[in-house]
């Protein structure tokens, strides 16, 4: 934390006597700009141990701590956009316990959750949410007759998504209070990209501080809690702000009462627009400017590196991590640029996430073929099949967990047309204590449906490689998915990625004399091989297969079971719609086709994730709970296989 932080803290300890919102009444104004130095130093401490998002927290806390003041959200509504600028609010709403729990396993969550606290409201980790979801709440609220207010907190980035457009076209449905308050940054995960950004942008240049000081003044002069009706005031306040440089316009052409920009740093301004803002019979944009990082010196000098960061070490205005391993986004990164290198027909488009998903070096390297459509997944999607359709072979990189969001237009645009668009799916899988809105635990399942596209899985940095090179070559959609985590490194687990990839070929990388054999799809391989290992020691010897492939199911691998075989199957995925589920209904259909088979089928066990939602954790440890870590291999294959057969080897070796 920096030394203005620790000066803060040793000055005041307003903090201590806060274990609610309530008890924000009894501080004055500067009181509660000490209180937000209090809190930003332990939001630093708390990120600092256990890792989290650092610099759009520090950037909220005098809007949060306002609208605590004003608002009651037991009973009022707060819904968050993406919601991983909530710590301010969780600090307020008695959850200051963060230092050592924040994103633990049992601990406080990393984002809203209604099951933490009745004034979270929903469970939020995805942008675009807010508006639409306060839409709902306000008509709720209206046929209910209820006094509750309502407030939607969106970034500038969020406001960009299609779904927050859509949203504001339907902000005539609601004819009573709702606030939503524009937190300008002008900085989602990178640089907010787009029209509408470049517009932010504009206004924020264009607005000194006294600007700023004086559009809040403004605001506070035509619309008095008391005395105008507030029709007339409204209509003086828009004849003052015609001919401003701002957004008004749009949202004014939309019908929406625009106010700002304004200061959110300045705590007592924010009261009093709040207060003012809520006795609105309609919906009203308050535009706020923040500065994402304030406080902090190397989140406020690097808010893109401090966006999302794992623990780190404070050295007075400095910071320092422990190094890792090489990650399988690093090895991601390196071998798209490598490939793009010998073929200039490969581009690479993003979500806002060019950092997330290693493009930084393929950006660097290539600008004018690296496209950030901003938070706009869908339109990544289409973009990428128009790309394709001109003959170029884009890459489209995307956390899973966002994926998610463009289904339609996987389905529409890429799978339906045979385009050979790649799909670079990172954050597969189990992502640790992001938790339960991050998860990537269902892209084979939305993908698999899908006709023409292929699903690969590489096990490591060398099959990192294989696979790019094979989805570039395919001339068909091949989507490719890795999980957050470091690449293996120990080449004596298994082989190197060396074989070419074949579509729907698997590769035997332990041969086992057990009638039990192990096929593990891309990162369970190296948990499959550690399983092997500790088996043989106990004299139990299984096969492990390197899938590859979750579509097409390699035929091989439905032979063993026509073998009379058992096959445990390991994913980091739903067992609902994944690889285990596809060999099963592929086993079905060839014993189908050949009646004899089914006489010696074998048996089939699935380890994979089970029909609920994983909390947060150490991905390790998720994996456990999955069933699927080399430790849940060794129980499972032990259950398989008699005692009598186990002591029988045993006594046979040491004969």
């Amino acid at each position: 934390m920096t030394n203005q932080n620790e000066k803060q803290q040793q000055r005041t300890n307003h903090l201590d006597r806060i274990e609610r919102p309530e008890d924000l009444a009894g501080l004055s104004v500067d009181e509660l700009g000490q209180l937000a130095g209090e809190i930003r130093a332990l939001i630093t401490e708390s990120v600092s141990r256990t890792g989290g998002h650092l610099a759009s927290n520090l950037g909220v806390v005098e809007l949060t701590i306002a609208l605590h003041r004003v608002f009651d959200f037991r009973r009022d509504r707060l819904l968050w956009d993406v919601g991983h600028q909530c710590y301010a609010h969780k600090i307020l709403t008695g959850r200051k316990d963060l230092p050592g729990r924040l994103r633990q396993e049992g601990g406080v969550s990393g984002f809203p959750s209604p099951e933490e606290s009745e004034t979270d409201v929903f469970s939020v980790g995805h942008a675009g949410t807010s508006i639409a979801t306060a839409i709902g709440m306000a008509l709720g609220a209206a046929h209910l007759r209820s006094e509750e207010k309502i407030v939607a907190m969106v970034g500038d980035a969020s406001i960009v998504n299609g779904l927050s457009f859509e949203a504001l076209n339907n902000l005539g449905l609601v004819k009573r209070q709702l606030l939503i308050i524009l937190n300008d940054n002008s900085m989602a995960i990178d640089v907010t990209q787009g029209s509408m950004a470049s517009l932010l942008s504009r206004v924020r240049l264009s607005h000194t501080y006294e600007d700023v000081r004086n559009t809040t003044a403004m605001i506070l002069d035509h619309l008095p809690l008391i005395g105008r009706p507030m029709e007339e005031a409204l209509e003086n306040f828009k004849k003052a702000i015609r001919m401003a440089i701002s957004p008004s316009r749009l949202f004014e052409s939309l019908n929406i009462h625009y106010f700002g920009p304004v200061d959110g740093h300045d705590i007592g301004s924010l009261i009093q627009l709040f207060r003012t803002l809520s006795d609105l019979e309609g919906p009203a944009i308050l535009h706020v400017f923040t500065k994402k990082g304030k406080g902090f010196s190397p989140a406020d000098n690097n808010p893109r590196k401090f966006h999302s960061t794992g623990p780190f070490e404070i050295n007075g205005d400095s910071v320092s991590s422990a190094s890792g391993g090489r990650s399988y986004t690093e090895a991601f990164g390196d071998a798209l640029t490598e490939a793009a290198e010998k073929d200039p027909k490969i581009v690479a488009i993003t979500a806002a996430m060019p950092d997330g998903t290693g493009l930084v070096k393929f950006r660097e390297r290539f600008p004018d073929r690296c496209y950030d459509v901003g938070i706009a997944e869908s339109a990544a999607v289409d973009i990428a099949a128009g790309l394709a359709r001109q003959g170029f072979k884009p890459a489209v990189c995307i956390y899973s967990t966002f994926l998610q969001r463009s289904f339609d237009q996987l389905f529409q645009e890429v799978s339906l047309q045979n385009l050979p668009v790649v799909f670079c799916i990172d954050r597969a899988g189990v992502v640790g204590d992001d938790g339960p809105t991050h998860h990537g635990l269902w892209d084979m399942g939305y993908c698999r449906m899908l006709p023409n596209l292929v699903l690969v899985s590489p096990s490591n940095e060398a099959e990192v490689r294989g696979a790019l090179q094979y989805a570039f070559g395919a001339g068909r959609p091949v989507a490719i998915r890795y999980p957050r985590e470091k690449v293996p490194v120990d080449p004596k687990m298994f082989r190197l990625g060396s074989e070419p990839f074949e579509t729907g070929r698997s590769i035997v990388v332990r041969e086992g004399d057990s009638e039990v054999a192990v096929a593990a799809l891309g990162p369970m391989v190296a948990e499959a091989m550690q399983a092997a290992g500790r088996l043989a020691e106990e004299g139990i010897e299984i096969s492990v297969v390197n899938v590859r492939f979750a579509k097409p199911i390699d035929p091989a691998l439905v032979d063993l079971l026509a073998q009379g075989k058992t096959v445990v199957t390991v994913e980091d995925h739903s067992r609902a719609g994944g690889f285990g589920e596809a060999l099963l209904a592929a086993a079905c259909a060839a014993a189908g086709a050949e009646p004899e088979r089914s006489r010696s089928i074998g048996r089939a066990v699935l380890l994979a994730g089970h029909d609920v939602f994983i909390p947060m954790g150490k991905r390790s440890r998720q994996l456990d709970w999955m069933g699927v870590s080399a430790k849940r291999i060794v129980e499972t294959v032990k259950k398989l296989i008699p005692a009598g057969a186990i002591s029988d080897r045993s006594s046979k070796e040491t004969l």
